[in-house]
């Protein structure tokens, strides 16, 4: 809680100017009762018109007071618990981008949408209601108990007597209500996977026709969590009926003890205005115990990934043969840690070469890409690119050598230009020219407008084909060093497939090429091709080499070029 609560000291005079105006206004709204009393007991027997004109003058004045001073200080603390919330997103936005992969897989993306967005609301909302009840409900309550001994010692023992009973109340209530908002955002976390699941497969739900079989299992995840906040809201929900039956049975006893103790209805009638005022407090403090249930359990889901240490550690380790781009030696690694994914890879690409990397789904392709920009740490052995270990390098620096086009990735909805540069401010002849290689022109020059087409969200205004020329487009057009293709012509045919690999080799001479797919025609050209199966390397060679010596590669090639070996 007190990592969240930090963010607020940037906004503490405006927080300190919400609860002094509060303040001022509670105070005000005090002083009514007793100038009630005043007047009916003392100024009214003595029908001075003048004087009782005059106390009316000042309880309107107390009344302005109380009005204006909390509508000022209702609107001071939702400026500071709306700074606080900015930089707070901002922070936790920021730490998310910069997380290990490790770290997103063990959180799930699902979960940091959720603490990102509802999370950070219902913190914004217990710090504004805090700040707008906080003060002034505990002032109402004890000012208004502290009024009434002042206007009958005996009316405020009866009332007093009853305050113990509501707080036991609201506090029990409250510890028990905290768990449930925790297990209540955490079906938030199932609700977001759910529609992140149904909104991108979207058109493999209509095509197989599942779309009741998802509405089902949303409705399913969705009774879940209906129940959980039902289940919390009704534990909170009991904290106002009961501090209003046993501030209402305290108000039956104060009629009946000052109507055989009390000398003036005066009074009477002030205790009983001093009933609502307390009555208010008490319910302002059951509402703030109702954020904080709710704000305590989303502030510690916030500060469980804001304590992430995202920092990638940097080590010294032996260096490797600066000859060689990229050198996998003897690498095995394990999502889980207890099965690996890879074991015993071993190959070594010079700068300028070609490596290609072919295998089933799921033999391990892409995670030799993960393990090479250092997404994730192998397990054991060693990675070196340029002849360093990647863990001796700062990521940022390691990254900057990469330009890297996947499968499935994404494009803004900005311009074909932006998408392209990605705020790197790149000169336009290398967008230029990366457009070209990437086979890309002669669509982009079609486009109204060129390199300024606007490009929707997901680019659903693209085709398949366009999409990974433009991501191949934006992977060269950094002059990288090391050029990785992962499985990113899968979408064009072969002539265009064909044209782009000669546009590498010709324009794009120096730069280390690494080419993961699942044709042959991708790879065999390539200086060297690894064959994977079920994380295991299986072959390395040329291609002529691996038709030779290695039998699920001839059997790849036959079932693909439809030629005997």
């Amino acid at each position: 809680m007190k990592g969240t609560l930090r963010y607020l000291k940037p906004y503490r005079r405006t927080a300190a100017w919400a609860v002094t105006f509060k303040f001022v206004g509670s105070i005000a709204e005090l002083f009514l009762p007793l100038l009630l009393e005043y007047i009916i007991d003392y100024i009214v027997p003595l029908k001075d018109l003048a004087m009782v004109l005059w106390l009316g003058l000042v309880m309107l004045v107390c009344s302005l007071v109380a009005m204006f001073g909390n509508m000022y200080a209702n609107r001071l603390s939702v400026k500071a618990a709306a700074g606080m919330t900015h930089d707070l997103r901002y922070d936790l936005f920021k730490k998310i981008s910069y997380l290990k992969s490790g770290q997103v897989d063990e959180v799930t993306i699902p979960s940091l949408v959720s603490r990102l967005t509802s999370d950070s609301y219902y913190v914004n909302q217990m710090v504004a209601r805090t700040l707008r009840l906080g003060v002034r409900a505990p002032i109402l309550l004890i000012g208004g108990i502290i009024t009434t001994f002042i206007v009958d010692v005996y009316l405020a023992l009866v009332l007093l007597a009853c305050v113990p009973f509501v707080i036991v109340a609201v506090v029990i209530i409250t510890k028990r209500s905290i768990p449930c908002y925790a297990k209540k955002q955490a079906g938030s976390d199932d609700m977001v996977r759910a529609m992140q699941e149904n909104i991108s497969g979207v058109r493999i739900i209509k095509a197989l026709s599942k779309g009741g079989y998802e509405r089902e299992k949303f409705r399913g995840i969705s009774d879940r969590l209906g129940e959980t906040d039902f289940s919390a809201k009704k534990l909170m929900s009991l904290t106002n009926p009961l501090a209003t039956l046993i501030l209402n049975l305290g108000l039956v006893a104060v009629i009946v003890v000052g109507a055989q103790m009390s000398d003036g209805a005066g009074s009477i009638l002030a205790v009983l205005t001093l009933f609502t005022i307390i009555l208010n407090g008490m319910l302002g403090l059951s509402k703030i115990f109702v954020v904080l249930s709710q704000g305590v359990a989303s502030a510690a889901r916030i500060e469980g990934v804001l304590k992430l240490d995202e920092h990638q550690l940097i080590g010294q380790y032996p260096a490797g043969n600066d000859q060689y781009a990229v050198q996998f030696c003897n690498v095995s690694f394990s999502y889980n840690g207890v099965k690996n994914n890879l074991e015993g890879i071993n190959f070594a690409l010079r700068k300028g070469g070609t490596l290609g990397i072919i295998g089933a789904t799921g033999s391990g392709k892409s995670t030799i890409i993960n393990l090479m920009m250092r997404f994730y740490d192998v397990s054991g052995g060693a990675v070196y690119v340029g002849g360093e270990d990647v863990r001796s390098v700062y990521p940022a620096n390691l990254r900057s050598a990469f330009g890297v086009a996947f499968q499935n990735d994404f494009l803004m909805a900005a311009s074909v230009r932006e998408n392209i540069d990605y705020g790197r401010n790149l000169p336009p002849e290398n967008i230029a020219k990366a457009v070209k290689a990437a086979q890309a022109s002669q669509f982009v020059d079609g486009l109204p407008g060129g390199l300024d087409y606007e490009v929707s969200q997901k680019a659903t205004n693209l085709s398949g084909g366009q999409k990974q020329r433009l991501i191949v487009a934006r992977a060269l057009a950094g002059n990288p060093s090391v050029l990785v293709l992962d499985d990113a012509s899968s979408a064009l045919d072969y002539e265009t497939d064909a044209a782009l690999r000669k546009a590498l080799a010709e324009d794009y001479p120096d730069v280390t090429k690494i080419i993961i797919a699942q044709r042959v025609s991708s790879v065999k050209s390539a200086d060297s091709i690894l064959v994977l199966d079920d994380g295991k390397q299986i072959g390395l060679g040329t291609h002529g080499e691996l038709l030779e010596n290695c039998e699920e590669y001839r059997l790849i090639y036959k079932a693909q070029m439809g030629e005997d070996v």
